[in-house]
């Protein structure tokens, strides 16, 4: 043990340390040191690399230069190729509805409806219906009746490009 009148002395025997301290530096000595430590493997891990923090790691990872993007060759598929997507836009399904007409009301006015309620709308009768294509009116049209279905013959109606123009809104 020690000698409480010689605080050099940390034992009787100094090669022999007391067991705490023996099973203390034991543990540091098989502990890994940092430099042996394969932090490749680590940031393999965590999906980080050592240069950069996560943040930037996630932004970069998606990011390509816009070089690459730029004048890509063209393919000898042209034509082929842009009717094939061509194809798969017209596939797109897209709602169409007709608009009888449309009235302003309070909601006290609305709270009131009850079955049988009549709601006065702007339209005239014999004026043509709007047609809606996703909400945005893409022609007029006057409404038939097709084997006991209504049906909406179509009057006047804005240009293809139009069309596509207001779809891309």
């Amino acid at each position: 043990m020690t000698d409480p009148k010689n605080p050099d002395s940390l034992n009787d025997k100094p090669d022999e340390m007391p067991d705490d301290w023996a099973s203390a530096m034991q543990e540091q000595g098989a502990s890994t040191d940092e430099d042996d430590i394969d932090w490749g493997a680590a940031f393999a891990e965590t999906g980080e690399t050592p240069e950069h923090s996560v943040e930037e790691s996630s932004v970069g990872a998606s990011a390509e230069p816009a070089s690459d993007r730029i004048f890509q060759p063209l393919s000898g598929s042209g034509a082929h190729g842009q009717s094939r997507e061509l194809d798969v836009i017209m596939e797109i399904p897209v709602t169409l509805s007709v608009e009888l007409g449309r009235t302003r009301m309070t909601i006290r006015e609305l709270l009131d409806l009850a079955k049988g309620s009549v709601v006065e709308l702007d339209g005239l009768a014999g004026e043509p219906m709007n047609i809606l294509i996703n909400g945005y009116l893409i022609a007029q049209g006057e409404v038939v009746v097709v084997e006991d279905k209504y049906g909406i013959r179509i009057t006047d109606i804005i240009t293809p490009s139009e069309r596509i123009h207001k779809l891309n809104r």
